[in-house]
């Protein structure tokens, strides 16, 4: 039987998202400095014990295996790295973290797929033929924190940073719809085609998915060598050649914006020498453009060599979670960001990624991105911004609608 790539993957997922747990990574075929994602689909029905915290993780990880480890860590997992809690609203329901190694795993070489499982598998993908489905039209989208308190959140934090408590902190809020039924596969891929992203993800967890158009690294590891790749700085694409040019010239000098990027590159810079050799931490491109579908964005990348006594569960203690989904300093942000914020992040601002036998990985940084529950029905996607003194209100809450453009096109819904 003859069908193109894009159908072969399409029929994958949806036969994949049958099981139990499901891992799909998605390079949308983009050129990113130092690679995206690989290409990779791993699946598990048999219930197994998994980690459940980090302690548990490292020594699920001693354990030899010849597939991939695939997993998430949701933001939450920050309580565990320090001393935080959290309190507010879950309507996802997704574990702090998990992990899985897989019964059935997929590799992408191009055009080309590797099959690691029964003779079977692949049969079973080509008769998975999937419904024809319409584009969802979702109504009733609610904002968790309404736009008068975004706006007065914005003017409290602007005085904490007067006050010396942080130098910039990353405010999200929720967009969520009750009692929603949706294809997640279809949606992902909707998902997919209106904003193609180089480190884009499915994760089913029983019930609950995650629909991910991530365009940023978290951390990868190949060999000794760490890289991180945070973006701070947004612009929204211009409608002719010139106005995209002028647009992406205004983003490139906007001093606010290359402060807020420098703040995290710098956090991340003393996040890594904590588990790097000494010396080794470089920043080899600061205030990188990059273009994509909907947005320009500024991107750093931070590099250093790891120090062999530290393991991965070291460097997630050390680096997690991510600083430009915080603020700085770190520990104080999120403090703070308990307090403004209404509803818990769940995977938004935590990270989906795969370990490799060797012990490389690759995790991203989960934004631009749908969580769903579909035992009831709970659908949610966040959208942030970091706020530093310099911070307009009006136009902090007009970036996020920007970063919501995308999810909303796919929903087929504004917010009102």
């Amino acid at each position: 039987m003859a069908i193109s790539p894009a159908e072969f993957r399409e029929r994958a997922l949806h036969w994949a998202a049958q099981f139990r747990y499901c891992a799909y990574y998605e390079p949308s075929g983009l050129a990113y400095p130092h690679e995206s994602f690989e290409q990779l689909l791993a699946v598990r029905q048999t219930e197994t014990v998994a980690p459940r915290s980090l302690e548990e993780l490292r020594t699920w990880l001693q354990h030899p295996t010849t597939a991939p480890r695939c997993g998430f860590l949701t933001y939450d997992l920050k309580n565990e790295v320090e001393a935080l809690s959290s309190s507010h609203f879950d309507g996802i329901g997704f574990p702090a973290l998990h992990f899985f190694e897989p019964e059935i795993w997929l590799y992408w070489h191009g055009t080309e797929v590797e099959i690691h499982g029964p003779p079977t598998v692949l049969d079973e993908i080509l008769t998975c033929v999937p419904t024809e489905i319409s584009q969802p039209s979702i109504q009733g989208i609610q904002a968790r924190l309404p736009k008068h308190e975004y706006l007065a959140a914005v003017a409290s934090i602007r005085e904490d940073i007067l006050d010396g408590e942080v130098y910039e902190l990353n405010l999200c809020q929720e967009f969520y719809a009750e009692h929603v039924a949706l294809e997640p596969v279809d949606t992902f891929l909707r998902l997919n085609r209106i904003s193609p992203t180089p480190f884009a993800g499915f994760y089913k967890w029983q019930d609950r998915y995650l629909l991910c158009a991530s365009p940023e690294r978290f951390l990868r590891q190949d060999g000794d060598t760490l890289l991180s790749q945070p973006i701070k700085g947004t612009i929204r694409r211009g409608d002719t050649p010139a106005q995209d040019e002028q647009l992406r010239q205004q983003l490139l000098h906007d001093e606010k914006e290359r402060a807020e990027n420098l703040m995290i590159v710098d956090l991340v810079r003393n996040d890594l020498a904590r588990v790097a050799r000494t010396g080794s931490v470089q920043v080899p491109e600061l205030f990188g453009l990059y273009s994509f579908r909907h947005v320009w964005q500024m991107i750093s990348t931070v590099q250093a060599r790891r120090h062999p006594a530290h393991d991965f569960v070291d460097l997630l203690r050390a680096t997690f979670p991510m600083g430009s989904m915080t603020g700085a300093p770190k520990i104080r942000a999120m403090q703070l960001i308990e307090q403004y914020e209404r509803t818990r992040r769940g995977l938004y601002s935590g990270s989906l990624g795969y370990i490799w036998p060797n012990g490389d990985f690759d995790f991203n940084v989960v934004i631009r991105s749908l969580q769903y529950n579909k035992v009831n029905g709970y659908l949610s996607f966040q959208v942030g911004s970091a706020i530093t003194y310099d911070s307009v209100p009006e136009h902090e809450y007009e970036e996020c609608l920007l970063k919501a453009k995308a999810l909303l096109a796919v929903l087929g819904t504004n917010i009102p």
